[in-house]
């Protein structure tokens, strides 16, 4: 059985998309998001509102994202992974809405670290070190 830390980022990814399709088809705007840690996705998932009201009136919802659009936001959240640099911990949304036929996707990459596990790589003497030379 394979494991989920032997797949690249790039296959996870890949997998959330497909687990998503019926929800995706269902949407024409919102935000997919991941969360890695280890470069691992862990939860998944979308946010989205699904009800819009005007002037007292609730908008009709219209189509999801047809299979042509899926495949192309698929295509940019993989190519998006090559802006992520070197960080292992974070997570990465995608806003996406269809304007005019076309889907359009924004990608926020968002590093995280922990300081306690910094703290065992700059143990407190190096870091003195470091201040008083400052």
């Amino acid at each position: 059985m394979i494991q989920l830390d032997q797949l690249s980022l790039a296959r996870q990814l890949d997998i959330v998309f497909k687990e998503l399709e019926e929800e995706l088809a269902g949407l024409n705007s919102g935000t997919v998001f991941v969360q890695i840690r280890n470069n691992v996705i862990g939860k998944f998932g979308i946010r989205h509102n699904p009800v819009q009201g005007r002037n007292g009136f609730l908008d009709s919802q219209e189509p999801g994202l047809n299979e042509a659009q899926q495949l192309s936001f698929r295509a940019m959240a993989l190519e998006s992974l090559k802006h992520k640099r070197r960080w292992t911990h974070g997570e990465i949304s995608y806003e996406f809405m269809v304007r005019q036929g076309t889907i359009v996707v924004d990608a926020i990459l968002e590093s995280n670290y922990n300081m306690a596990n910094l703290m065992i790589r700059y143990p407190r003497h190096t870091y003195a070190e470091t201040v008083s030379e400052s």
